[in-house]
């Protein structure tokens, strides 16, 4: 980037969802509670999952991991969007926007590959039940969430300094509710070719990879569950894979409709209504799915109150 191009580009405006000031104090509302949700839903899963003896295996160490992710790219937009609901001022710094869109794609990315983690902590324990303690051991389990947080920065990183190494000229106002890149891209008065195919390829990359890996796990899941004589025995293999599949199904739906096409005014508008279910939804919902689904949680959530309520009568 010039130094012209520095000097000129200070802050960017985010025009939001919406410019309607009485449905902007309705959003306020609504996505605070939505926060706030997703904040006590996530924490408590952290929180039960470090306290309880019987969710000390890989699957919940794998969804801790998932939670902390949601809570953090979540916060990452959240608290900005609020503020620019109740302010006449929506406008986000050069430096704030750089972090926010880095934050933003190395969170995503890392989420994407944590799914498909579980996929294979699932394929592992379905298909060699016997072998599953020594092949998901904690050095196993470490490497395999350890990956994602190093491929989601670099990437995140990396993409980053190419949209910030683009000009920016005319108009800097970002039709989004974050600092998204197509968006971004659009307002760039220099070449952004090879930004558009950085992104494309990563995007492309990072999701047919990982939905690969869990299609994979899928196939060989589904062919050992239908060789199991007892229907019994089906549906309780079927339902520790339902939860992650219907979070698989939301985010990644998601995702390929809002990357895999190239910015346009039509294209990004719809994908600020695409983006609210990944940046709000999914991370309310996760903690939600995976408590409603799973005949584990819940114990440990019941356990946990009766504690409290009996620490606060004995006191």
């Amino acid at each position: 980037m010039t130094s012209q191009n520095h000097s000129m580009v200070m802050k960017f405006t985010l025009l939001g969802l919406t410019e309607d000031p009485v449905l902007q104090k309705v959003l306020f509302g609504v996505f605070l509670a939505i926060y706030l949700i997703t904040l006590a839903g996530n924490l408590c899963i952290i929180v039960l999952i470090r306290t309880n003896s019987h969710l000390q295996t890989p699957m919940y160490f794998f969804l801790g991991h998932l939670s902390f992710v949601d809570i953090c790219y979540s916060s990452n937009v959240t608290p900005n969007m609020l503020n620019n609901f109740l302010s006449d001022q929506k406008t986000i710094s050069y430096a704030g926007c750089f972090t926010q869109c880095l934050l933003f794609i190395a969170l995503v990315i890392t989420e994407i590959y944590l799914l498909a983690s579980m996929a294979l902590d699932r394929y592992v324990a379905i298909c060699s039940p016997l072998h599953y303690s020594s092949r998901m051991s904690r050095s196993t389990c470490v490497s395999l969430v350890t990956v994602p947080y190093v491929f989601g920065f670099f990437h995140g990183l990396s993409q980053s300094l190419l949209t910030f190494h683009l000009s920016f000229c005319g108009s800097l106002d970002i039709n989004h509710f974050y600092c998204a890149d197509p968006p971004l891209i659009m307002l760039a008065c220099s070449d952004t070719y090879v930004k558009k195919m950085a992104m494309f390829a990563v995007a492309g990359f990072t999701l047919s990879s990982s939905l690969f890996i869990i299609l994979l796990s899928y196939l060989f899941i589904f062919a050992t569950i239908m060789r199991i004589r007892s229907a019994e025995g089906r549906c309780k293999a079927f339902s520790t894979c339902g939860s992650h599949l219907t979070t698989v199904t939301v985010f990644y739906g998601t995702l390929f409709c809002m990357y895999l096409r190239p910015p346009s005014e039509k294209s990004v508008e719809e994908s600020k209504v695409i983006a609210v279910f990944y940046t709000f939804l999914s991370p309310m919902l996760n903690p939600l799915i995976y408590s409603l689904r799973n005949k584990d949680v819940i114990p440990a959530l019941q356990q946990m109150i009766r504690g409290n309520l009996f620490y606060k009568i004995a006191c």
